[in-house]
């Protein structure tokens, strides 16, 4: 632990946190709560063996660092990463929410950060061992429960594996989130396909007998949907979509609007994941220059089959 004034606040928090984390704490020596804290803090960062660095600022003789930082009241800790705060958290909270907010951010024991841990199950799954994978994701949420990237991945290779109870429960948090991600909507409609190819005895059926029935009744959208959902299952989706958007211009409201939603998950799946907090884009320069404009979304194949299905959707919508 160190004391830190605006004398060595460069060197010591924004030229260190270039290398290990730093945890500030703005304390003051009247604050109760900051004497409760403080001790805890120095407890963890010897647990943590260097894993991050502990700095304490007194916020009235450095009232010049605690405007710089909002400071409104203590204790308050503000972690910071490469020269700049990433997150923080106040009051004197007990040591197993301290452990949790650092889990988030920190490197594990082996080096790893939460995020390298995730892009670590990627290559164990590109390698073809997906349990390994599962591990490695499972791993990194239990360090981190609101790793979202990781949850999504987890779940999303849960129900490729048909370990669907599994990834029910592991879904269930991110669904019942407020405001809840478009991208977990579509995990449960994922879900809900490989569940009616599981345990629907039309789940095994093949495309003609679905088609035998449609044939006889246009408006069956059960059996459109049937068929829908094990297309999906088998990675064909603009067939899938295509039975989907049957069903959807005869009824839009049909079944609590499952097709739709069904729609919109399938897009959404197809979808490439969005850019890293950080991460530089590849049409871009370092600078932020746009190098490829509409070039790279125009050539790209997966692009322009989500874009094709988008405007059909809208077209039958409105």
């Amino acid at each position: 632990m160190i004391n830190v004034t605006l004398e060595n606040f460069e060197a010591e928090v924004v030229a260190a946190s270039t290398t290990t984390p730093v945890l500030v704490d703005f304390w003051a020596p009247w604050c109760g709560p900051c004497k409760v804290l403080g001790p805890l803090l120095e407890k963890v960062e010897e647990d943590y063996a260097g894993r991050f660095k502990l700095v304490k600022i007194d916020s009235d003789q450095e009232q010049q660092l605690s405007k710089a930082f909002g400071i409104r009241s203590i204790p308050t800790c503000v972690l910071m990463v490469n020269g700049k705060p990433v997150d923080g958290f106040m009051g004197a909270v007990p040591e197993g929410q301290v452990k949790s907010f650092l889990d988030k951010h920190l490197p594990s024991a082996d080096g790893l950060s939460p995020q390298e841990e995730a892009q670590d199950a990627q290559a164990l799954l590109a390698a073809g061992d997906p349990q390994a994978a599962l591990n490695k994701l499972l791993e990194t949420l239990t360090i981190d429960p609101s790793n979202d990237d990781a949850r999504y991945d987890y779940v999303k290779l849960l129900i490729e594996t048909n370990a669907l109870d599994d990834a029910e429960a592991a879904l269930a948090p991110a669904l019942a989130a407020i405001p809840r991600q478009l991208r977990f909507e579509a995990l449960g409609q994922f879900l809900n396909a490989f569940t009616f190819v599981t345990t629907d005895s039309r789940g095994q059926w093949g495309v003609d007998q679905f088609d035998a029935l449609i044939a006889a009744n246009k408006r069956d959208f059960d059996a459109r949907l049937g068929k829908a959902r094990v297309l999906m299952v088998n990675g064909q989706w603009t067939e899938s979509m295509d039975e989907l958007l049957e069903i959807i211009m005869r009824d839009k409201a049909w079944g609590d609007a499952v097709p739709r939603k069904t729609f919109v998950a399938i897009l959404e799946l197809l979808s490439p994941p969005k850019p890293k907090a950080g991460a530089q884009d590849p049409n871009k320069t370092a600078g932020g220059i746009e190098i490829a404009g509409k070039v790279v979304t125009e050539t790209d194949p997966q692009a322009l089959l989500i874009a094709a299905y988008r405007r059909k959707l809208s077209m039958v919508l409105n």
